[in-house]
């Protein structure tokens, strides 16, 4: 099987159920959301909830990509920045808890955490503080070289993509160790504000390309089944996940449509992400592109049944199971 090695802000997830939008509008937090904010007005949305029930985990895209790859069984790594208070602990824990080799470099900055606040309606609104996450640099993943030749696949978060240099730096080290590259596109707001940038690097470096039907839009300005043609076109691999429709998956001439398994929603945080790992499981176990994409679907469907984008134990035991009965 290969190994995958992950690059992301490395973010603490705080998830705070409300009982309904008041809060938000309070906030001054659009519905649906993703805001980012200073220290200052994180400390103070941390403060004014503070009689709610929190739970926090380790987060950021591509750190829950490979959190669920790790659980999947994958030998993974990681490299991010956190800063050196009780949130980078926590961080650190939960990454090796689940089997991650972590390379973190350690920053005067607090460590970045993205607050989700999550309506009855299972819609997560987010206040995003990047704090310490944001400090990795080119020059950080030139140091650590040496760790890129340990794996065999790099997967990116496209929150990355607006520092074109450490990109940039990531892929030409991912070339020089001859891995394959996966990109998540992440959000619709930064492939708007980086067309041109992602279109000359996923034509140069990238093999799988994943992105919803927002971002897909943004990308090609298409519909999903043809921004998955424009997509596939360009990259080996291109899969859009169309929500409750499903996905699409494309590798030259071959597409399949991959459903969902039906599931109760509580909260859908970290669908998309572990939608990754399981696809990513798959490709890197040899799988055909349905298996593929029908494993992303199973861990999807499973996380939005959960608080977070974490699963528990037992949900693991079940899905790990299934897989291994599978025809």
């Amino acid at each position: 099987m290969k190994k995958i090695l992950g690059i992301g802000n490395a973010l603490v997830d705080v998830l705070i159920p409300l009982e309904n939008e008041e809060r938000l509008r309070m906030l001054d937090l659009p519905k649906g959301s993703m805001q980012l904010v200073d220290r200052y007005r994180s400390h103070a949305i941390l403060d004014l909830l503070k009689d709610y029930s929190w739970s926090k985990a380790a987060g950021g895209s591509a750190a829950n990509t490979i959190h669920g790859l790790a659980r999947l069984g994958a030998e993974t790594g990681y490299i991010g920045v956190i800063g050196e208070d009780e949130l980078g602990g926590s961080f650190v824990k939960d990454m090796i808890d689940a089997g991650v080799e972590p390379h973190l470099i350690h920053s005067t900055e607090e460590t970045g955490r993205a607050v989700a606040l999550i309506t009855p309606d299972s819609e997560r609104t987010f206040a995003t503080y990047l704090g310490a996450a944001i400090g990795l640099t080119a020059e950080h993943l030139e140091q650590a070289s040496d760790f890129f030749s340990r794996y065999d696949l790099l997967h990116l978060e496209g929150y990355l993509v607006q520092n074109h240099d450490l990109v940039k730096k990531a892929l030409l080290l991912a070339r020089q160790h001859r891995m394959m590259v996966s990109l998540d596109l992440a959000s619709y707001n930064v492939v708007e504000a980086n067309r041109e940038f992602l279109d000359g690097i996923i034509r140069e470096f990238v093999d799988v390309v994943f992105a919803n039907e927002e971002e897909a839009k943004a990308f090609t300005g298409k519909d999903p089944r043809d921004a998955l043609d424009d997509i596939g076109g360009i990259c080996e691999i291109a899969v859009v996940k169309t929500g409750k429709n499903g996905s699409l998956v494309r590798r030259g001439r071959e597409m399949e449509e991959i459903g969902i398994i039906p599931v109760t929603p509580l909260d859908t945080t970290g669908a998309g992400d572990l939608y990754a790992s399981g696809f990513l499981f798959g490709l890197a176990s040899g799988l055909p592109l349905k298996r593929c994409g029908e494993t992303g679907a199973l861990l999807a469907g499973h996380v939005i049944e959960v608080m977070g984008a974490k699963l528990t134990e037992g949900k693991w035991r079940v899905i790990r199971d299934f897989l291994v009965h599978q025809p």
